[in-house]
């Protein structure tokens, strides 16, 4: 695949060069290659955060939306599923926003999981202006993302468990199969 190239968000083009890389910069294999990965995804949400800012956005608004796809992309891609982050599967914002998110959160809230989609879909938007996924591949992200009927039945069904409800609960919302690189 060609290099792609993000460029530095405007007005802020001397204290922010244009990084090049490949997508396949961002598969890895052993901790050495997840901790380079990371770094990658540091600079790229940093240029998100930037880019939110340049739109509009206070930087408050834009740091609560890079927090939110941080959170995504750092923990839920790299750290549990080990996955490129440029290379999204369908479904994988439905099982981190309907299992993973309710899971792994001590007491899951449905405004936080809302802030969190928002600055998810803000963040794919952000790569598919950069032309780092495809229109298809945003399309279901945002797709997903619009479930929030399904995300809060999710959440107050996991709050409600009793007994061994957990895995015919878990079963609902699997986790998606990789693709091979």
């Amino acid at each position: 695949m060609p290099s792609t190239r993000v460029l530095p968000v405007k007005g802020r083009s001397m204290s922010q060069p244009t990084i090049e890389f490949e997508h396949d910069d961002f598969d890895f294999e052993s901790l050495e290659d997840e901790l380079r990965v990371d770094g990658l995804c540091r600079q790229l949400l940093e240029r998100f955060y930037h880019y939110l800012q340049a739109e509009g956005l206070t930087p408050e608004k834009a740091s609560s939306l890079a927090y939110s796809a941080d959170y995504f992309v750092r923990d839920y891609l790299l750290d549990f599923l080990q996955q490129n982050i440029l290379r999204p599967l369908p479904g994988h914002v439905r099982h981190f926003a309907g299992s993973w998110y309710v899971t792994r959160t001590l007491e899951p809230e449905m405004a936080v999981l809302e802030r969190h989609l928002e600055g998810i879909v803000a963040w794919y938007r952000f790569l598919r202006g950069q032309h780092l996924v495809t229109a298809e591949e945003l399309a279901d992200v945002e797709q997903d993302a619009g479930q929030l009927a399904y995300y809060r039945d999710r959440m107050e069904r996991f709050l409600a468990l009793a007994g061994d409800g957990y895995e015919a609960w878990d079963r609902e919302c699997p986790q998606p199969e990789r693709k091979s690189s």
